[in-house]
């Protein structure tokens, strides 16, 4: 059934939000990817109540990605796990509908950000680094 002619329009899914930070991470220039070998992309709906607590952070929807792990040039330690980039799909579809940010820019930012902590890079270079990477 459609709305004035239109195509029901649903949200993204899990998998839809995936292939879309995929796709930002497959834009990295060089020498980024040869770094993200291990790095594991989890696409939740929300974080963890635990991380929320840990991170003084109230409201489930205040969080929209998160990396866990040693930054590149770190010794891994005994017992590491896998460096992930955790992406919260409710907080971001909500960022989007009331920014208006193309879903793909919002999850490509985030994304950046996130790598960007992979890297030890700071706040200015993860803007440089996602102008490079926008779609």
């Amino acid at each position: 059934m459609s709305l004035n002619g239109q195509s029901p329009r649903f949200a993204p899914t899990v998998e839809e939000i995936e292939a879309l930070a995929l796709a930002a991470l497959n834009r990295l220039p060089d020498p980024f990817p040869e770094h993200l070998g291990n790095v594991v992309l989890f696409v939740e709906e929300f974080a963890d109540p635990k991380v929320l607590k840990e991170m003084e952070i109230d409201d489930p929807f205040g969080l929209t990605g998160l990396y866990t792990g040693r930054p590149v040039g770190q010794e891994a330690q005994t017992g590491d796990t896998p460096p992930t980039v955790h992406l919260f799909r409710r907080p971001l579809l909500d960022e989007w509908v009331e920014t208006g940010v193309p879903l793909d820019a919002l999850i490509t930012h985030v994304v950046v950000h996130e790598i960007g902590h992979h890297f030890g890079l700071s706040d200015i270079d993860m803007h440089v680094l996602e102008d490079m990477v926008a779609s």
